[in-house]
């Protein structure tokens, strides 16, 4: 019996494979230390057989059988390989992605677990599994999750969200931070401690700190004026209600718009410009952090970095390059 089934589709993501196989393997050397029970784990896909990664690599799996009864073991599924919105809406008619929406859809059917990341958020989305549930997935994706699937309620900021038997996790490196949350859940703080410090990963909760302002416009040009208007007006960003003013619409109406559009407040979306501008100058220079967040729109440094810590988990310091 395996505690773990790893779902992997055509395309999926080498890193997201390697990442659950390398954290597994990790955890199941150190659990005598841990004094934990060894995971067990499969790996499966629609068809069985070799299963061509996206960049080429080779993963070897077992074909994914009949669901006639409960799997108690926890289902993982790996980020896939998809580049643009247009890939990800037609993940659907991708080869074997019905089967394992089915299989998906059947799994959770008789009560089991389930730990997905980045575009593969979107497999129990199209399954109609996730209405009312709160979820992440890689943060550039969030606003078309949220078009397309308004019931559904993304929370892009964070890393790793857990929503009763469903773990979802954020963009591709994220599954480290799926893996260690599993590993935690599983198994207990002390071997997921000693395997983030074995492979010398960091905490991180948020992927905040990560996002493009312009990537979340993702082709919509009022969202790009609005950035485009904000990043020029720095330190003095227009509120919300001047911005409406500006571009001819009532405020209900631009926050309707951007949250549409980006998944984001205007308030959100607006913040994101000055963080990635204070981003850019902690690493780009040795200006006192009193400094840059009078530049990013701020009174004083305390209130920059309760927005960072609050928005990225992680303070100014941080940010900055090493010696």
């Amino acid at each position: 019996m395996s505690d773990f089934t790893i779902l992997v589709l055509d395309g999926a993501l080498d890193t997201s494979v390697g990442a659950t196989l390398d954290l597994l393997g990790a955890a199941r050397t150190l659990s005598a230390r841990a004094k934990t029970p060894a995971p067990r784990w499969r790996l499966v896909s629609p068809d069985g057989g070799d299963v061509k990664l996206k960049s080429g690599l080779v993963a070897q799996t077992q074909k994914l059988g009949p669901h006639r009864q409960a799997d108690p073991s926890l289902w993982i599924v790996p980020g896939i390989g998809l580049e643009s919105e247009s890939a990800v809406m037609a993940l659907p008619s991708q080869r074997g992605a019905q089967a394992a929406m089915d299989a998906l859809s059947s799994h959770q059917a008789r009560g089991g677990r389930m730990a997905i990341s980045c575009s593969s958020v979107f497999l129990p989305a199209f399954a109609g599994l996730l209405s009312g549930r709160q979820v992440t997935t890689c943060w550039w994706l969030a606003p078309l999750m949220q078009r397309h699937f308004p019931d559904v309620k993304v929370d892009a900021a964070r890393m790793v969200v857990a929503d009763g038997n469903l773990v979802t996790a954020g963009a591709a490196f994220a599954q480290i931070d799926l893996m260690l949350h599993v590993l935690r859940s599983e198994y207990g703080p002390k071997l997921a401690d000693l395997v983030a410090r074995h492979m010398l990963i960091d905490a991180r909760e948020a992927q905040a700190a990560y996002v493009i302002p312009e990537v979340l416009a993702s082709g919509d040009a009022l969202v790009g004026r609005i950035i485009a208007r904000a990043e020029k007006a720095l330190p003095d960003i227009p509120s919300v209600a001047a911005l409406a003013s500006a571009f001819g619409i009532s405020e209900r109406t631009l926050s309707r718009h951007v949250r549409r559009a980006t998944g984001k407040s205007t308030k959100a979306l607006l913040q994101s410009v000055r963080l990635r501008k204070a981003r850019h100058l902690l690493a780009q220079s040795r200006m006192p952090v009193e400094d840059i967040a009078a530049q990013v729109g701020y009174g004083d440094a305390t209130a920059l970095r309760r927005l960072m810590r609050k928005v990225t988990g992680a303070s100014p310091r941080q940010f900055r390059p090493g010696p």
